[in-house]
């Protein structure tokens, strides 16, 4: 108990000088991720797991997330650009609140002198992304002079992410975003002004956050959680429970398959396919992954190991 509360007092110190998490508070508050970190202790789930995960749905991904008692990982009413398309990366996260200049100055003055950063606070996160990450950002709904993103933030963003962002605020230069082709963001509202970042004069925002957890809309959020945006809304999966999420939609993908074809071929009815499986479906349901495992769209070794676990 004693090393916790050190821990957290810690953590406290150091935030009251910083916005960026410390890697021993960010292991302290992601204690289920056994795998793999960056240096900043951020979890780094695999890209072949990012990969699955793309053909995963919403409603797959939420259920699993219900069943393990995580009930507010979900964020709607979103405007989309690439609408057809499905974002998913590693959260990286930012935070920021209605500017106040004494804060501002402060967090200005650490940036640049002790922590080496340039440019404005803006800026600052997005210089830290990687291949893969999705820049998350609780910009606290901002419309009128609130964009902190336009097309070159967005162009840096996705020349070192690859990817989008989930921002709940306003963007500017809608135009030039959707001309990235691949940049699918989810983003609250469009405003042609933006942001005002001068303690000395017009400040609008403030970067508390960088890597903390955070909110976003009524999903909590923290640094390298699996984002999974489609079909208008997003939802951020615990590192911990990727797998899970990905293996329980690839199991009812090809459920889904299996049934589909059976039901058009007339073999069974729809209360039996659309109720537990009798035994000999069961059967008949192992048979067709073994006969069809080259041909269907979950990995041969997924497929194989789904066979192992089996009883027929």
């Amino acid at each position: 108990m004693k090393k916790m509360v050190a821990l957290l007092l810690f953590g406290s110190l150091f935030m009251a000088y910083s916005q960026q998490i410390s890697k021993e508070e960010l292991v302290f508050l992601t204690p289920e991720w056994k795998g793999e970190r960056l240096e900043d202790g951020r979890p780094y789930v695999s890209d072949q797991l990012l990969d699955r995960m793309k053909l995963v749905t919403l409603e797959e991904a939420w259920a699993v997330l219900k069943g393990e008692n995580y009930k507010y990982q979900y964020a709607e009413n979103w405007q989309v650009i690439n609408p057809d398309s499905v974002l998913v990366g590693r959260a990286v996260t930012a935070t920021f609140m209605p500017g106040r200049p004494d804060i501002h100055r402060v967090i200005d003055e650490k940036g640049h002198q002790n922590d080496g950063r340039i440019k404005s606070q803006n800026s600052w996160v997005i210089d830290m992304l990687i291949q893969g990450d999705v820049y998350v950002v609780d910009q606290f709904g901002a419309h009128v002079d609130g964009p902190t993103i336009g097309d070159n933030l967005a162009n840096s963003i996705f020349a070192k992410s690859g990817k989008g962002i989930v921002y709940n605020g306003a963007i500017r230069d809608i135009n030039g975003l959707k001309e990235l082709g691949s940049f699918t963001s989810f983003f609250k509202t469009y405003h042609p002004s933006h942001h005002l970042n001068n303690p000395d004069g017009d400040l609008n925002t403030t970067l508390i956050g960088i890597n903390t957890p955070t909110r976003i809309g009524m999903a909590t959020v923290m640094p390298g959680d699996v984002v999974l945006g489609r079909d208008g809304g997003v939802i951020f999966i615990p590192p911990h429970l990727v797998e899970k999420v990905v293996k329980t939609s690839e199991v009812v993908r090809l459920r889904d398959m299996f049934g589909h074809q059976r039901l058009r071929e007339q073999k069974y009815t729809a209360g039996q396919i659309d109720s537990r499986w009798s035994d000999a479906i069961e059967k008949d349901f192992s048979q067709w992954l073994n006969d069809h495992i080259d041909a269907l769209p979950v990995p041969k070794a997924q497929i194989q190991q789904l066979l192992k676990t089996r009883t027929w």
